[in-house]
């Protein structure tokens, strides 16, 4: 076999360094180890070096517990495009984690397995092209996860691929309509569970009467209706995922309750005693910026720790434009095929167009544009003239709402804002239940 590559090592463990040199220098032409990261711009300067190894924690050095995250960023100041592979302890994968976010090309736990460090080594010092890599973010491989051609995408799929098929938490944050059920379950489908069940609990659709019942299951003769033994969504998601959707939602006291079961592992069914262990891999989402209902008491910070190992947030529709368009065309062939439609195709003006649009409402409304254009389009080509989309002008929310459904919309959205998302509040100033609210919430996309 021909070794090529050169690597360099960085850590302050000599004992490590010897043990990662002797393995990489059976594949690879060159190996430099280094115990201070302050000599990575001198070796850089003299060698042509295809990938570095990094420690994440030196002895002394910068910021402790980050120096890892402090010499990444000088590496790609000195060449962005140098792959950067983190040497980390179990205990540091969060950080590990950031510095995907930052650049990182991938990240190792240590203690290692041979056969993995040496091919991600090796992955590492491939040359990938820029065409390559929008294609496998576009390639059709059984999901129907859309990653797009964008930076912020390609770096958003590189850190999924890597956390998903561990056992953490995972906590997506998001606006409304980008997707973030679609994420969690690719997420599910790429981990070690993807064969066992994803079970979705929307947590704003769940009564507060019906919370313990429905997510940790009863027995017969717990309450009136209680007929049979019935599990909850916790044991239905035994062995699989769980996810909660809308987890800001949660109503302060039940928080507690939820809390008690993701440290203990187990449920106790309403009108029994005995636990019953679950397995479960937990993944969460809301569109609500939970460090600020901390902040104000609204939600436990116990409890954000607890479901916020690995945070995923999905950047909206307008803070990456690249994807607009190839959205787009996905969805007129998706389209095109259901309603019986020839092969259909954008003018440059009607992709102008789509481009130009904030798109507040993220892939959901762009899904709902395609559709209704193509419902009503007669030729083959879609331009720009073809495509309903508002005007949303300020001046617009001042005028006269023509009909009972606008009116209650513009009621809902303005309690919404005064009362800054907590339901129980806005249901409460409307003068309905909280229920009917989240169900009138779902209706108007709010």
């Amino acid at each position: 076999m021909i070794k090529k590559g050169i690597i360099l090592v960085v850590d302050d463990n000599r004992g490590i360094l010897a043990a990662v040199r002797m393995l990489l220098e059976t594949c690879f032409q060159k190996v430099i180890t280094l115990t201070s990261p302050q000599q990575i711009a001198s070796v850089l300067r003299e060698e042509k070096v295809d990938a570095v190894l990094l420690d994440m924690n030196f002895s002394a050095g910068i910021n402790t517990g980050n120096e890892g995250l402090h010499w990444l960023g000088e590496i790609r100041k000195m060449n962005v495009a140098l792959p950067v592979v983190l040497f980390t302890a179990y205990a540091d994968i969060g950080l590990a984690v950031r510095g995907i976010k930052e650049g990182a090309t991938d990240f190792i736990v240590k203690p290692w397995d041979n056969a993995r460090l040496l091919e991600t080594m090796r992955n590492a010092c491939e040359p990938k092209s820029v065409a390559t890599a929008a294609a496998q973010a576009t390639a059709t491989d059984g999901s129907d996860m859309f990653w797009g051609t964008s930076r912020v995408m390609r770096q958003l799929r590189q850190l999924v691929e890597k956390v998903a098929v561990t056992d953490a938490n995972i906590l997506i944050t998001g606006e409304n309509g980008t997707g973030k059920e679609m994420l969690a379950r690719e997420i599910h489908a790429l981990s070690g569970r993807g064969k066992q069940a994803l079970v979705t609990v929307d947590m704003g659709a769940i009564t507060e009467t019906l919370f313990e019942s429905e997510l940790f299951g009863h027995v017969r003769g717990a309450f009136t209706d209680a007929r049979a033994d019935r599990p909850g969504k916790f044991e239905a998601a035994n062995r699989g995922t769980l996810f909660m959707d809308e987890i800001g939602n949660l109503p302060y006291h039940l928080q507690a309750k939820l809390l008690t079961v993701l440290q203990n592992r187990s449920v106790v069914r309403v009108g029994s005693n005995t636990p019953v262990a679950v397995d479960i891999r937990l993944i969460v989402a809301t569109n609500r910026d939970l460090q600020d209902m901390v902040d104000r008491a609204l939600f436990r910070e116990d409890l954000l720790y607890r479901i916020n190992t690995i945070h995923v947030e999905i950047p909206p529709l307008r803070e990456r434009t690249d994807d607009i368009v190839p959205l787009a065309e996905m969805f007129l062939l998706r389209y095109a095929a259901r309603y019986g439609k020839p092969v259909l195709h954008l003018s440059p003006a009607a992709k102008e167009r789509l481009t130009a649009q904030p798109w507040t409402g993220n892939i959901r409304e762009l899904q709902h544009a395609l559709e209704k254009a193509v419902i009503i389009c007669d030729g083959d080509t879609l331009d720009a003239g073809d495509f309903d989309l508002p005007r949303r002008a300020a001046a617009q929310s001042k005028k006269e709402a023509a009909t009972l459904g606008e009116m209650e919309y513009r009621m809902i959205r303005e309690a919404m804002e005064r009362f800054d998302g907590n339901l129980s509040l806005v249901a409460g100033q409307l003068g309905i239940s909280r229920q009917t609210l989240y169900n009138k919430i779902k209706r108007y996309e709010l």
